[in-house]
C-alpha cells in the first residue's frame, strides 16, 4: 500500500514560511516521509528557484502549478497525477496545505493505517470537533474529484465529493497541528494527545526525519512540469 503526500503552496512565500526554523514545505515533506508517505510531491510556483533550494535533499519532487483558472481542484489533481507517475502503485494521496506545518508524523501513520482498514473512504483528521488536514483521498475517486467545479475551495471540494456518494470519515487523532496553522508558534500549541486507541497494526517504517535540520548535503530538487493540459 502506497500513499503519497501532495503538498500545496499557492506562492513561494507560502512555501517558504517559517516553521520553527525551516521552510514550511521542507518541514511538511520531512513529516510526511517520517510518517510513511511516499512519493512526496510539492505543487508550488518557483520562478526564482528558492522553493527548490529549500527542498534540496528532502526527496520531494517540485511540480509547477496547474493554470490558475483551474482553481484548487486543478492544483490538487496535478499533484496526485504526478504522484501516480512517480510510483505506479500509489493508491491514495494525502492532500496537505502548506500552512499546516505542525502535523505530527504519527498522524500521517494513523491516516495510512486507517486507509488500509477502509480503502474506499476519504479520511480526515479531527481535533476537538474541528476537521483538519491533511486529507487522505483514495485514487479510485480521482476522476470524480477532478470533475468538481473550479470555483470551489478545498473544504467545499471535499463536501462536494462526499455528496456524490463517496464515503467520508473524520478520525479523532488528538493532533492540534491538523487544525492550527503556522500563525501559532509551535511552543504555543496545545499538547499532542494522539489517538485514543490504535487504528491497526503498527507499521515498521519511518524515522525522526522531522527533527532534522536544513543542513542536508547540497542536492538539486527534482522538478517536473507535466504541462498546462495535465
Amino acid at each position: 500500500m502506497t500513499v503519497a503526500a501532495v503538498i500545496l503552496a499557492a506562492s513561494p512565500a507560502a512555501a517558504l514560511g517559517d516553521a520553527a526554523g525551516r521552510a514550511a514545505v521542507r518541514r511538511i515533506a520531512e513529516t510526511a516521509w517520517a510518517g510513511g508517505a511516499m512519493p512526496l510531491v510539492v505543487v508550488a510556483p518557483d520562478p526564482d528557484g528558492v522553493v527548490g533550494a529549500a527542498l534540496g535533499g528532502s526527496g520531494a519532487v517540485l511540480v509547477a502549478p496547474a493554470p490558475f483558472e483551474g482553481g484548487p481542484v486543478a492544483q490538487i489533481e496535478r499533484g496526485i497525477r504526478v504522484a501516480t507517475e512517480l510510483v505506479a502503485g500509489t493508491d491514495a494521496a494525502l492532500v496537505w496545505p502548506a500552512r499546516l506545518v505542525w502535523v505530527d508524523a504519527e498522524t500521517v501513520t494513523m491516516l495510512i493505517q486507517a486507509h488500509g482498514l477502509d480503502p474506499d473512504a476519504i479520511l480526515r483528521p479531527r481535533w476537538e470537533e474541528a476537521t483538519g488536514w491533511p486529507v487522505l483521498i483514495p485514487l479510485r475517486h480521482l476522476e470524480a474529484f477532478a470533475a468538481l467545479a473550479a470555483d470551489r475551495m478545498p473544504d467545499e471540494l471535499l463536501s462536494d465529493l462526499a455528496e456524490t456518494g463517496v464515503p467520508a470519515r473524520a478520525l479523532e487523532l488528538g493532533d492540534p497541528g491538523t487544525v492550527i496553522d503556522r500563525d501559532t508558534p509551535i511552543d504555543a500549541l496545545p499538547p499532542y494527545r494522539g489517538p485514543s486507541e490504535p487504528l491497526g497494526p503498527a507499521p515498521d517504517w519511518g524515522a525522526a526525519a522531522a527533527d532534522a535540520t536544513d543542513d542536508a548535503p547540497a542536492e538539486d530538487v527534482r522538478r517536473l512540469d507535466p504541462g498546462s493540459d495535465a
